[in-house]
């Protein structure tokens, strides 16, 4: 697998607002995220299952969570979000494709600060705890949600719409609550076809589509025993696919992949075990089970740690047309990056849909300048 490293993933979303839209994986997808841009680790076991936690790797919890009973109903909320100097990355909870709640949230884009990309997912609870006959339901709110997303959001923001996850057989999980245990055996059957029509529509609405379903059909041994979540290893492949489309689509070479794996590889030696076991210690198995009583805290924004990598990987590299501009409040940095074409094609069987983005960065326009002209961020 080709991974992504810290300095690339820190450099790719530099004055980019990043939301994250979806539940428990997508939360996974979240935290790896948030992890990668401050340095090059893995998330541990603890961090996977928890949520709702008061802070997370220099994040905050905005709402929902432990600042509420915590719960495994349609009506759970958890907004978190992490903040840096150049970062922007937003997570919020949802239950359910289109509904009043992702209305709100869909009201907070129009009100407020746009996102540059939008990494979304939501099914899994939308056809198991809602509606037995779920098909007319969740098409129709998928309908719902893709036309006024893309009514709200400017043409230049990436949004990725990310196909549910291959689930196992035998599956537990905070959303398989006793009243619906009955329909375990046949939702893997059901995300297949859920998949299928999301993603059709996720097609035609311009969007783009990471199939993870189809990716990860294979790795299936990095899938937890629960048969729902997924461990570590499989989470950083996410966040390099996610990366790695993001790149393409705003036309940045990431050179220097396979040394990047080499070196974190070696990096994560001596935990192998934990990141690549399918097997998790006793009162780990569910996910959604809920977390110890939390001091009340609140971190505020953090820096960015900046951990050494080795000398023979360049930083990305940017297409000429794609160049950083001076934005609003006196922002005037520009990276020093040579500017080349980008002609390469090379994983074609990710995405279904890839469309060339112009810059946009909006979260540049409400950052006070902190740098001259002439200094770099690293």
């Amino acid at each position: 697998m080709k991974s992504v490293s810290h300095r690339q993933a820190s450099q790719l979303l530099h004055n980019k607002f990043v939301v994250v839209l979806g539940d428990s994986i997508q939360r996974s997808v979240y935290k790896d995220l948030v992890m990668l841009l401050q340095k090059e680790n893995y998330l541990t076991l603890r961090q996977l299952k928890s949520k709702g936690e008061m802070s997370f790797e220099q994040d905050c919890l905005v709402e929902g969570g432990c600042l509420s009973p915590m719960h495994n109903g349609t009506e759970y909320r958890e907004v978190r979000q992490f903040q840096s100097a150049h970062h922007l990355v937003r997570f919020y909870f949802v239950t359910r494709v289109y509904s009043r709640y992702m209305q709100s949230i869909l009201d907070d884009f129009r009100n407020g600060l746009k996102p540059d990309v939008v990494i979304v997912n939501s099914c899994v609870w939308d056809i198991s705890r809602y509606h037995s006959r779920w098909i007319d339901d969740y098409k129709e709110n998928l309908y719902r949600f893709f036309e006024k997303l893309s009514g709200i959001l400017p043409k230049e923001t990436l949004i990725i719409w990310n196909l549910t996850m291959p689930l196992a057989e035998r599956i537990k999980g905070g959303f398989l609550v006793p009243e619906i245990e009955h329909k375990a055996p046949q939702l893997r059957y059901d995300v297949i076809e859920a998949n299928f029509y999301s993603g059709t529509l996720a097609d035609a609405y311009g969007m783009d589509v990471l199939d993870l379903h189809f990716q990860f059909r294979f790795s299936l041994h990095h899938r937890t025993k629960d048969g729902v979540h997924w461990n570590a290893i499989a989470h950083r492949r996410i966040t390099s696919l996610l990366l790695q489309h993001a790149a393409q689509a705003w036309g940045v070479i990431m050179p220097c992949a396979v040394a990047v794996e080499s070196h974190q590889t070696q990096r994560n030696y001596n935990h192998r075990e934990e990141f690549y076991s399918d097997s998790l210690p006793s009162g780990y198995l569910n996910f959604e089970e809920s977390n110890p009583p939390q001091q009340a805290y609140r971190h505020g924004a953090a820096g960015v740690n900046r951990p050494a990598l080795p000398r023979q990987c360049p930083p990305p590299v940017y297409r000429h047309k794609y160049r950083h501009r001076q934005v609003g409040h006196g922002f005037n940095y520009i990276p020093h990056h040579h500017y080349v074409p980008y002609n390469e094609h090379h994983h074609l069987n990710v995405m279904r849909s890839r469309h060339s983005r112009h810059h946009y960065a909006p979260y540049t326009h409400h950052r006070p300048n902190q740098y001259t002209r002439r200094e770099s961020y690293y």
